[in-house]
């Protein structure tokens, strides 16, 4: 069955939604140095970060892998896709507008919940999918793997609805849900959808060496991603079982680290200019921050260090924004890279900079806030600065956005696309 599926498009919609992502980022930081009493700063927080979640990183992660059955030659109704994908976006607009207005009442309930159910479906129908997919690599297991997480990460949004909705004000159990929510978004179904993506990638350009190491990084990442939650939640007095299985997962990042290294140096070593060199650019800082991301989890087994991790909202604000911009983003716009060049376009190099320079500089500013708690001397104007960081990041983000949407419209499907 020939597809009439095509990546582009829908990683266009992708990125017009981190626009708005970022803009609302731009209000929410000028709320913070200048008064804007039409909006509630809470409301539109909780718009910011689902509208994230939802309309960038999903929707792109949920594209990019139904572009993986489309280049293994998998013949389905991609229809099916299309309607899941039209409705996560539905979904994602709905639940950001109602956010804004009403916080988390009726309506945000009622689209979050669409958004959970699409990711029900989108998992049974692209499980019973990629069953049929002959691929020799293991990205096959990290797609299950993350869409297992993804599934587990719902129960801590559900639980989190409804301690709000309930106007439940019980602080440890809403900070819970939320790290739950957060721990198996960031660590389980973002990462492990976009190592799937990246072996399945190398795979395809011949790049076979990092097969092995990318099944044992996967076995030690599967085994801790779910006693590594307690990490972030230590401070609640878990039973001595649960504290000792939490630091046992923060020293097995070590083992994560050493086989994260091994794989890098085997595609340095063998990629001979495979990458188009910008594609090479994104991808280091992507994995120089998920370098620091398994770094902070080991950290964060010393008492003192995660008390200061989990009780300081600029280190936290830090920690998330690394996740999510340095290592998830970077390198989705990696792989569009790559990718995009069959339609004559790239990321515009010059809007990947700004976008860049603002993220480091906000990530900066946000540790020196958060090392105010150790009476280190507080950084001068530092709200105003993040809110220049974050028009810069905005700034090339919209950048890169404009840059591939002139690409140019192949609207033949993608099961042709080339050795990329």
């Amino acid at each position: 069955m020939k597809t009439s599926f095509v990546t582009k498009k829908w990683i266009e919609i992708a990125l017009i939604n981190f626009c708005v992502v970022a803009l609302a980022g731009v209000v929410l930081r000028y709320k913070m140095n200048f008064s804007l009493p039409s909006i509630n700063h809470k409301y539109m927080l909780y718009g910011h970060s689902n509208f994230a979640f939802v309309g960038w990183a999903s929707l792109a992660l949920m594209t990019l892998m139904v572009r993986y059955l489309v280049r293994n030659k998998l013949e389905t109704n991609y229809l099916k896709y299309k309607v899941l994908l039209i409705i996560e976006t539905l979904s994602a607009y709905g639940m950001f507008i109602s956010f804004i207005i009403q916080g988390y009442d009726f309506f945000s309930n009622l689209f979050s919940i669409l958004a959970i159910l699409v990711s029900y479906i989108f998992i049974y129908t692209y499980w019973k999918d990629i069953n049929k997919v002959k691929d020799t690599s293991y990205a096959k297991l990290w797609f299950k793997g993350g869409m297992v997480l993804w599934a587990v990460s719902s129960l801590g949004a559900i639980f989190l609805a409804y301690l709000l909705a309930n106007n439940i004000r019980i602080q440890d159990l809403y900070i819970a849900a939320m790290y739950f929510f957060l721990h198996f978004q960031y660590n389980g179904w973002f990462l492990f959808i976009c190592f799937g993506i990246f072996f399945a990638y190398l795979e395809r350009i011949g790049l076979t060496q990092a097969r092995a190491a990318s099944k044992n990084l996967f076995l030690i990442m599967i085994c801790t991603v779910l006693p590594a939650y307690f990490l972030s939640i230590l401070w609640l007095k878990l039973p001595w079982y649960l504290y000792w299985t939490a630091n046992v997962a923060g020293v097995l990042q070590l083992l994560v680290f050493i086989f994260f290294i091994q794989i890098l140096r085997t595609v340095v070593k063998n990629s001979h200019n495979r990458f188009h060199s910008s594609t090479y650019w994104l991808w280091t800082m992507a994995g120089i921050a998920f370098t620091l991301k398994i770094i902070l989890q080991l950290l964060s087994i010393i008492p003192s260090l995660s008390q200061f991790a989990f009780g300081y909202r600029p280190i936290i604000i830090g920690y998330l924004h690394l996740s999510f911009v340095g290592v998830v983003s970077l390198f989705i716009f990696g792989y569009i890279n790559e990718f995009i060049h069959r339609f004559r376009g790239r990321v515009s190099g010059i809007g990947a900079l700004v976008f860049v320079v603002g993220f480091i500089f906000q990530e900066l500013i946000l540790m020196f806030q958060g090392l105010e708690a150790m009476n280190v001397q507080p950084v001068k104007s530092a709200n105003i600065m993040l809110f220049y960081c974050v028009i810069l990041q905005a700034a090339g983000l919209i950048w890169i956005t404009i840059g591939i949407m002139k690409a140019s419209d192949n609207e033949e499907s993608l099961i042709g696309d080339g050795t990329k």
